[in-house]
């Protein structure tokens, strides 16, 4: 099976629940080849290791615009960007349950009907892990340890959480920093704090408040109680101890593993541990609490190459969505329009770092689109399990090994289709990006709080980002040959969900 779907398309389709992808055949070739010999030289299947971090936005490291110009030095990112390969265009979900869901599954939120972030007090009418399939479970069969170290966020009633959905072991927190800060916090939230009878109702909902240890098999127990704000700000660190603690008995154990190290920070509302406070050269908690996820990941990956591992482990750096403009001046920056749960490209538009000593390349970047979905696909085949992607499903992310390994390498990628919730709103495809429903902003900086969602008019806003990328300007009919296509692009987009209906999880 091999269709194009317009005239401005390079991409195939070779199976009906496959995103389609641009061939490079030479490059898959060789991509293989390294793998290959890297196999042979190390006997075992390559670790793979993701930074996730929470609510970071695109301008923040140093590498991608901001660092020590915006007051907080992030060097160890900004090393392994120069090591490895720096994705200009990578992609993620418009807020955090949406993409920490899509990227261990593979596919869009509203096929899952992870559509949103699971809040206190919410109530799913199904849940939506009992017909999914998670990398982690996959890697698992094939043989890896698999373990989550950080915030979850995709549900923690029993059958959604990382123990019960392939993680053989989980340490970390269930919601986001928030949900655990702001019982404690009476300066922001004393409406909640200095009410008891508020904070016993939010209580009586049920969320964890406490650091979770779990096990694949269902043993669940607290490793600490969260009793105030010190509490929270230690989060992270104790993170990342377990993290360095782990990596030096999964080294040693002979079996390849995955670790997703997700961060708590810098999500609102940031509280630097007393190590950081102050660390940054702003000295504001957020700026703060940048340094030290950053110091963190340096301190991750020493361990890897302390333990003998570095050079056969694939390194991803990335955040799980645009910065959080709405709590400012607790927020990061972008240099695109809009935030956090916008469609705009600052809010879906991430840093992308793909780190892996002797397998690429030091100084690479690439503008090629990367959507973080493609870590679906990208790992599996990294782990020698490329069959094992599902065949009775839409796959939403692409196999980009060849993209990552290949010097020059040209990504497999040519659309990312952006969706808020459970609205098709844009698609870029090469430097390209039309939109069919826009979001307004109707106060400034509150892009959750104050944003509607509309269609658009007569003709598509097509925005050529090569030449616009704050998104201010459509150049449409007068100035783009291209609206047809793109628009059947986006046709046969939604026609895959005719074939492979979209779940109602009821969030």
């Amino acid at each position: 099976m091999s269709e194009r779907t317009s005239t401005l398309s390079k991409a195939e389709r070779t199976r009906d629940n496959l995103e389609p992808a641009v061939p490079h055949v030479d490059q898959a070739n060789a991509a293989q080849q390294k793998l290959d010999a890297l196999f042979k030289a190390k006997g075992q299947r390559p670790n793979i290791v993701w930074f996730l971090i929470d609510d970071m936005g695109y301008g923040d490291p140093g590498a991608f615009g901001g660092g020590e110009a915006i007051g907080a030095a992030t060097p160890n990112m900004d090393r392994l960007a120069r090591e490895g390969l720096k994705l200009t265009s990578t992609y993620s979900q418009p807020t955090c349950t949406p993409t920490r869901s899509a990227i261990l599954t593979g596919r869009l939120p509203v096929r899952t009907g992870l559509t949103r972030p699971i809040l206190a007090g919410d109530r799913v009418g199904k849940n939506p892990w009992s017909d999914e399939v998670s990398l982690a479970a996959l890697l698992s069969d094939s043989g890896y340890t698999t373990v989550l170290s950080g915030k979850w966020h995709v549900g923690e009633a029993e059958g959604m959480r990382p123990h019960d959905v392939g993680f053989d072991e989980f340490y970390g927190f269930y919601p986001a920093q928030k949900e655990l800060s702001q019982a404690f916090d009476k300066r922001r939230y004393p409406d909640l704090v200095l009410n008891p009878e508020r904070l016993a109702a939010l209580r009586a909902e049920g969320g964890s408040e406490a650091l979770i240890h779990g096990w694949k098999g269902g043993k669940t127990e607290e490793a600490s109680r969260i009793t105030c704000l010190d509490d929270v700000a230690d989060g992270d660190r104790k993170l990342k101890e377990f993290s360095i603690g782990k990596i030096k008995e999964l080294a040693a154990s002979g079996k390849p593993f995955f670790l997703e190290h997700a961060f708590m920070k810098v999500h609102a509302d940031n509280f630097p541990s007393k190590a950081f406070e102050g660390a940054s050269k702003s000295k504001f908690p957020y700026k703060d609490c940048v340094v030290e996820v950053d110091t963190y990941i340096g301190e991750i990956v020493s361990a890897l190459e302390q333990a003998g591992v570095l050079e056969n482990t694939f390194i991803f750096i990335t955040s799980d969505n645009g910065p959080q403009r709405d709590s400012w001046p607790d927020a990061g920056y972008s240099p695109f329009r809009g935030a956090k749960s916008s469609a705009w490209e600052g809010g879906v538009r991430v840093p992308g770092i793909a780190y892996w000593k002797g397998m690429i390349s030091p100084g690479r970047e690439s503008d090629g689109l990367f959507d973080l979905m493609d870590l679906f696909n990208t790992c599996l085949a990294l782990a020698g399990a490329g069959d094992k992607v599902p065949q009775d499903r839409y796959i939403d992310g692409i196999c980009q090994t060849s993209f990552l390994l290949c010097d020059g390498g040209e990504s497999c990628r040519e659309k990312v289709f952006i969706w808020a919730e459970k609205d098709l709103m844009a698609m870029r495809m090469y430097e390209y990006k039309i939109h069919i429903k826009v979001m307004t902003t109707h106060a400034q900086w509150l892009d959750i709080d104050m944003t509607t969602v509309a269609s658009v008019g007569i003709a598509p806003w097509l925005f050529n980002l090569y030449i616009d990328p704050k998104e201010e300007y459509p150049v449409g009919h007068r100035m783009n040959a291209f609206i047809a296509p793109m628009s059947a692009e986006l046709k046969a987009h939604a026609a895959t969900f005719k074939k492979f209906p979209p779940k109602d999880i009821g969030l």
